[in-house]
């Protein structure tokens, strides 16, 4: 039996999709180690505790709850030294972090601190003998290695959307902990978090991602997949780096292996020809669509469905089956 310490990413005062997921983990993680429990980190300004009930409607035991100015923004030094200090004092054999860009940042930190192990971006995992074995996709995604950690606690990322967030309502105990350096004399400050239009969503949120590439022709013509993802609903719309690096769409929507790791449950690929590189971001989505016209295209010998047509044909049909579909319930 193991207990399983668990970081609950926020931003902008509300929880992250990625947090649900992280505590939907970790409670597989404690029942493979013989059930033991879920304790979840959530920081912030006053007044996010009030999150604390979406956690324990996930399967947290308790809410380790830490209520600061210093934390309206993502404090990583504060962070790091308080989880650290939790977890030197307490039974705990997991730490669990999302695969994000704050997860990332945050768990090798507060890893240094212990001089304890740490397996990043695992898209599953297993108990064995104490120690965790995890599913890390590496080599653009063409191999999936399994690693193996051992010692306590045992330091794990979790990819976005590798675990969908599952209802396990439990009695939860809210606790109020205090960081254990004082936040605001931080040699590390976050001043500003610049995010794009409030209505856009977050592609490690989106349940749906609709993508497109160069066979898109031009930067106006990205409204096909932003007419899609709003027939969606749910949708955000990603790109590959051959279409960021000509400026046709904002760096923060390229997905591949030099831009965001994404797993949908469902990926459209709209004129993406299917280099490694940008495979390497996506392959691990539940579904995936293709679009191209080139029938010896690369994407779809990944796709789960595949569309060999025009872009240009194809898309405006496809959004007006989506919106048909949708006007039915």
């Amino acid at each position: 039996m193991a207990n399983v310490l668990v970081f609950a990413e926020t931003r902008g005062g509300e929880l992250r999709k990625v947090a649900l997921e992280a505590v939907t983990a970790a409670c597989a993680l404690a029942a493979q180690s013989g059930g033991g429990s879920v304790h979840v980190v959530l920081a912030g300004a006053a007044g996010i505790g009030a999150k604390a009930e979406a956690l324990a409607q996930h399967g947290a035991d308790s809410v380790l709850l830490l209520e600061h100015a210093g934390f309206t923004q993502y404090n990583p030094e504060a962070l790091a030294a308080t989880l650290a200090q939790r977890l030197s004092g307490g039974p705990y054999g997991f730490a669990l972090f999302s695969a994000t860009a704050q997860g990332r940042d945050l768990s090798p930190r507060v890893a240094a601190k212990l001089g304890t192990g740490l397996i990043p971006d695992l898209t599953g995992f297993r108990v064995e003998g104490g120690a965790v074995v995890g599913e890390h996709p590496q080599n653009n995604g063409k191999v999936v290695a399994t690693l193996s950690l051992s010692g306590a606690p045992a330091i794990i990322q979790v990819r976005p959307a590798a675990f969908q967030p599952t209802l396990n309502a439990k009695p939860t105990v809210t606790e109020a902990i205090t960081s254990a350096t004082e936040p605001s004399a931080s040699r590390v400050k976050v001043v500003e978090l610049k995010q794009g239009s409030g209505d856009k969503i977050d592609l490690n949120d989106a349940p749906v991602i609709v993508a497109g590439g160069r066979g898109l022709k031009a930067a106006e013509n990205f409204k096909l997949c932003e007419d899609l993802a709003e027939a969606f609903g749910n949708a955000a719309v990603g790109a590959t780096r051959a279409v960021t690096d000509e400026g046709w769409r904002p760096h923060t929507d390229q997905i591949g292996q030099t831009g965001r790791n994404v797993s949908p449950n469902l990926y459209i690929a709209v004129g993406i020809s299917g280099a490694i590189q940008h495979l390497a971001g996506m392959r691990t989505s539940k579904t995936i669509v293709a679009i191209n016209k080139d029938k010896d295209a690369p994407i779809f010998k990944i796709a789960d469905y595949g569309i060999v047509g025009d872009v240009f044909e194809v898309m405006p049909a496809l959004t007006a089956a989506v919106k048909a579909a949708k006007a039915q319930g």
